[in-house]
C-alpha cells in the first residue's frame, strides 16, 4: 500500500516533504520514512532507505524535482534501512553523500565504487548551505543508536530529522503519519529506545544540543512525525527514559 507525499513545510522557494511509506513487506515490515528538501530547485534527500523502497521513493520525489537536481544525500548513520539503495541513487543523481566520517569505508560494501562523492562529517558536526543561503545543520547524536550518528536541522522549516530517535514500531499498516495520541504513542516507542540507546547519559548530551534549536517538528526515520505540543512532550519523555545498561541484567 502506497501512501502519498505529505508537505511538512512550504514557502515560495523551500519545501520539506515526507515521501510516503510502503508497508507491503518489501523490507520485512520495517516501516521507514524518507524525506526531501527542495530549496530553490535544488534537492537534499534524507535517508533514502533500502533497495526495497527505491522505486516508490523515486516516483514520489519525481513529482517535485528532477533527480538530476538532487545534489546532496544525507545519511544519519550506516544501517541498510538508511542507505541500502545508495548505489541506485548514485546512478540516478549526481549527489554528494554526507555521512559520519566513521562510516565512509563501511558504505562501500553497498556496491558504491566512487568514494569521491562522500563528504565525511567530523564528530563535531557541520552544515550545508544551499545556493539560496538557507542552511541545514548536521547535529551530533553519537550513540543515539549508532556510534557515528547525526541528525539534521533545517533552519527554514524548523524541522529536526532525528533518524531512529523517536522511532515507533506499530503493527504493520497501522502507523499514523503524525502522532495523534502521545500517551498511546509512547507504548510503541518504549521497546526500541530502551534497547538501542546504551545509556541515558547520551540522551542528556543530545538534549543539551537540540533544546537550543527552534524546533517546530520532529521527523524520525521510523514511525510518526511530532508537531505542536508533542514536540516538547517527546523531548521531556526521552529525557527520563531508562535504557541500555540501565535496564539490562548482566
Amino acid at each position: 500500500m502506497n501512501v502519498g507525499v505529505e508537505t511538512l513545510y512550504e514557502d515560495k522557494d523551500h519545501l520539506f516533504l515526507w515521501l510516503g511509506k510502503d508497508e507491503s513487506g518489501q523490507e520485512e515490515g520495517v516501516q521507514a520514512n524518507q524525506y526531501l528538501i527542495v530549496d530553490s530547485g535544488q534537492g537534499l534527500l534524507i535517508d533514502p532507505g533500502g533497495f526495497g523502497v527505491f522505486s516508490r521513493v523515486l516516483v514520489n520525489l519525481s513529482h517535485y524535482i528532477d533527480p538530476q537536481s538532487i545534489r546532496d544525500i544525507f545519511l544519519c548513520h550506516q544501517d541498510p534501512d538508511v542507505g541500502g539503495s545508495l548505489s541506485s541513487w548514485f546512478e540516478m543523481t549526481p549527489a554528494a553523500v554526507h555521512v559520519s566520517e566513521l562510516w565512509v569505508r563501511f558504505l562501500l560494501h553497498y556496491g558504491v565504487d566512487d568514494v569521491t562523492r562522500f563528504r565525511g562529517i567530523p564528530d563535531s558536526g557541520g552544515n550545508l548551505t544551499f545556493p539560496s543561503g538557507r542552511k541545514v545543520d548536521f547535529v551530533p547524536a553519537h550513540f543515539m543508536h549508532s556510534p557515528g550518528n547525526f541528525h539534521l536541522f533545517d533552519h527554514a522549516s524548523g524541522i529536526l530529522f532525528t533518524g531512529d530517535i523517536g522511532a515507533a514500531v506499530y503493527p504493520q499498516g497501522q502507523t499514523p503519519t503524525f502522532v495523534e495520541n502521545f500517551d498511546e504513542h509512547v507504548l510503541y516507542m518504549e521497546g526500541f529506545h530502551g534497547r538501542y540507546i546504551p545509556t541515558n547519559q547520551v540522551v542528556q548530551a543530545w538534549l543539551s544540543r537540540v533544546r537550543g534549536l527552534p524546533v517546530r517538528q520532529i521527523a524520525p526515520q521510523h514511525g510518526s512525525i511530532f508537531r505542536g505540543e508533542n514536540v516538547g512532550r517527546f523531548l521531556d519523555w526521552i529525557g527520563t527514559i531508562r535504557c541500555g545498561l540501565e535496564t539490562m541484567k548482566l
